[in-house]
């Protein structure tokens, strides 16, 4: 039975990302997700005791997905600069592979939600910015960059990249590529 839980679970999830794909929807109702799985709305309140807890479903393939990349690049990587230039374009390439969750983690889906899912969304950024950090420092340290780069304020750059990428991807309904200029920009960037 549990299998079975697990698997509306995701349907339910993935019900929601599709969704959060249509550039203009209007704030998405359980209603409507009920509709769209042709469930009652009591049938998604089996899974989820509430829509903010699915949007937490979201939030957890998310930084599961994006931090075991981030991961593997920086274990594959040996080079700081190397693994900051990757991850950007992974988090980019995130971004133009699953739509509605670019929605979320730029905040555009959350407006009239609840509020600790802003909230959510801003410790993921965070998450983000201290990856960045992490590599930068390392790049210091081996010499891949010049010891006097400011390393915080160049991860913050490169945080605000991604996230502004993201969120332009989301208001253009999905017209602007975010990895449009990304290797001019991260040598602009990165050197």
């Amino acid at each position: 039975m549990s299998g079975k839980t697990g698997e509306r679970k995701l349907q339910i999830l993935q019900a929601l990302a599709e969704m959060l794909e249509q550039p203009q929807s209007a704030r998405i109702t359980t209603a409507a997700l009920a509709a769209k799985l042709q469930l009652s709305e009591a049938a998604l309140y089996r899974h989820f005791a509430s829509k903010a807890q699915m949007f937490e479903g979201l939030f957890e393939f998310i930084e599961s997905t994006i931090f075991s990349l981030a991961n593997q690049i920086i274990d594959a990587e040996p080079n700081g600069v190397e693994q900051a230039r990757k991850i950007t374009t992974m988090l980019l390439s995130f971004a133009e592979r699953n739509r509605g969750m670019t929605r979320v983690l730029c905040g555009d889906a959350l407006v009239n939600e609840d509020v600790r899912l802003q909230t959510r969304a801003s410790q993921i950024t965070d998450r983000i910015d201290a990856t960045f950090r992490q590599c930068l420092r390392q790049a210091v340290s081996t010499n891949a960059l010049d010891p006097s780069a400011q390393t915080t304020a160049i991860a913050c750059l490169l945080t605000q990249l991604v996230i502004g990428s993201w969120l332009r991807f989301a208001q253009s309904s999905w017209q602007s590529s975010p990895g449009k200029h990304i290797n001019e920009q991260l040598k602009v960037i990165l050197g």
